[in-house]
């Protein structure tokens, strides 16, 4: 009887630190069900080695030198230049609101901290490549100030619409407000102090809280449905 051999998971590895490459390499050229293809000490080699070769699964570090990480998943998810959906894990020491929420908005579908166990992480990668998504329970309880928790849920239902903005956090009820002025994500990220990532994090979560497409929508929304203050965006 033949036994049908299973492809590997193709990782590359995006790490600007040598030793801790070498050390992520080894650890997961362990299990059988992976391959490590390729590694990068920065953000521009690893989008070239894509164009060459496309991995299964990216592991990818956020403070890279010249290009950091957020931006890297971003030109990944918008290039996937073989059609292939490669799925991006970021492998970090941060765990602030900021980063979690801006990493999710560029896309990656994993998010670890670099405490991890060599094998926990073999295991989210196996997930993450089936299509599942992971957070580190480290980061759980970061990630879960991003949504509204109402005290009863079943008010939820009986909520009006213009109640819809307790559904936005108090940051991004301040992105609203700006972009209900017209200001671009550089602008906000400007006034707001934040990385230009960041307040595109931002609007993608508040486009898609308040259920429309584009910008202009949402500051149309924002003004009909009273989800702002009118005297904050004059």
């Amino acid at each position: 009887m033949t036994t049908l051999s299973v492809a590997p998971i193709k990782v590359m590895i995006v790490e600007d630190y040598k030793l801790t490459r070498v050390g992520l390499r080894c650890a997961l050229n362990q299990h059988d069900e992976i391959e490590v293809i390729n590694e990068a000490e920065n953000a521009e080699d690893a989008l070239k080695m894509i164009e060459q070769k496309a991995p299964d699964v990216v592991i990818m570090d956020l403070g890279l030198p010249d290009m950091n990480g957020l931006e890297a998943t971003m030109k990944i998810m918008e290039n996937n230049t073989n059609k292939k959906d490669i799925k991006v894990i970021i492998l970090t020491s941060h765990d602030r609101e900021e980063e979690v929420m801006a990493s999710l908005g560029a896309g990656a579908t994993g998010y670890c901290m670099k405490d991890i166990d060599p094998d926990t992480l073999a295991d989210v990668i196996k997930q993450v490549n089936q299509g599942a998504c992971w957070l580190d329970p480290n980061v759980c309880k970061t990630a879960l100030k991003i949504f509204p928790r109402p005290e009863n849920t079943q008010l939820i239902y009986k909520q009006e619409t213009k109640d819809d903005k307790g559904h936005l956090t108090e940051r991004e009820q301040e992105v609203l407000r700006l972009l209900v002025k017209g200001k671009s994500n550089t602008e906000i990220a400007s006034e707001l102090i934040v990385s230009v990532h960041t307040a595109k994090a931002h609007v993608c979560s508040i486009l898609q809280k308040l259920c429309v497409d584009d910008r202009v929508q949402a500051a149309v929304k924002a003004i009909k449905e009273g989800l702002v203050d009118e005297n904050s965006t004059k």
